[in-house]
């Protein structure tokens, strides 16, 4: 009784998909969530400050679209620095676990 139960359990462990994966899809949607709202972060910055001086000053909407822009550029910005460090974070797991593998740990 208990071969066949390791055998059930043997089975069932092989038909199982690794958690790895799943939890590398959930990490890769909290990245592109968090690169979206960086963003629309600096997009939202930008107008709000260029609203605040075309308001203050009566210049509709010359300063609104500058800073827009320039909000837009800084969300760009942080996106590139943000996916850049992703990046070399996945590199260095890629070596450590090469590294890993290379001394049989």
């Amino acid at each position: 009784m208990a071969a066949l139960d390791a055998k059930i359990a043997a089975m069932k462990a092989a038909k199982e998909p690794p958690k790895r994966h799943q939890e590398e899809h959930y990490s890769q949607a909290h990245l592109a969530w968090r690169m979206v709202i960086e963003l629309v972060a600096g997009l939202g910055i930008g107008f709000g400050i260029g609203y605040g001086i075309d308001a203050a000053l009566g210049t509709r909407p010359l300063f609104l679209v500058l800073f827009t822009l320039l909000g837009f550029a800084a969300g760009v910005n942080v996106m590139i620095r943000s996916a850049r460090e992703i990046q070399d974070q996945r590199l260095a797991e890629a070596a450590e676990e090469n590294e890993r593998d290379e001394h049989g740990d």
